[in-house]
């Protein structure tokens, strides 16, 4: 587990903007303890320096898993967004996209979030543009990136993509063997 190099840094926040905006600064500075961000194998770590003196006792090779895994680069050297940095996108996100119950299955399936199940969006959202998806019930179930603005969803027909669909917490079940 090492620190993450410049460009990987910034590959990382640059993906967290998109969806935190602003907000980034409150995962770096936080008022209860430090954190911060580690690479393993490819794969980000969000975690407490407690614990990161702790893992430091562990082998490279005997070590699974430190902290939240944000997401992780691929060959290519791209970041991706996993699932389970939903907590922490829900936290902090500057834009939300409400689905209406008819809406939720489908999302979690892997679809993307059509005009017709839209319940509520954030005001003045603007195109390509990273949100958290809820219930109505104010429940994080995933995240996207939007296709249209607010502005432009307005004049939609029905079976239009409002968001394109990133991840879900149906992934849990569907990628289980490979998540981690």
């Amino acid at each position: 587990m090492r620190p993450l190099t410049e460009d990987e840094s910034k590959a990382v926040f640059e993906k967290l903007a998109n969806y935190v905006g602003k907000n980034l600064v409150h995962l770096v500075d936080r008022q209860d303890e430090a954190h911060c961000f580690r690479l393993h194998r490819d794969r980000v770590y969000y975690v407490s320096e407690a614990s990161m003196r702790l893992g430091i006792s562990v082998s490279r090779s005997n070590l699974i898993s430190l902290g939240t895994c944000l997401g992780k680069f691929s060959k290519s050297g791209k970041f991706k967004l996993h699932i389970t940095s939903l907590d922490y996108l829900a936290q902090y996100a500057k834009y939300k996209v409400w689905v209406k119950p008819n809406g939720e299955m489908p999302f979690l399936y892997g679809n993307h979030v059509l005009k017709a199940h839209l319940g509520r969006i954030t005001e003045d959202t603007p195109e390509h543009q990273g949100v958290v998806v809820y219930n109505m019930n104010d429940i994080p179930l995933g995240f996207g990136v939007t296709a249209r603005s607010t502005m432009d969803t307005r004049k939609l027909d029905p079976t239009a993509i409002i968001v394109f669909h990133q991840a879900d917490v149906g992934e849990y079940l569907r990628d289980e063997d490979t998540l981690f």
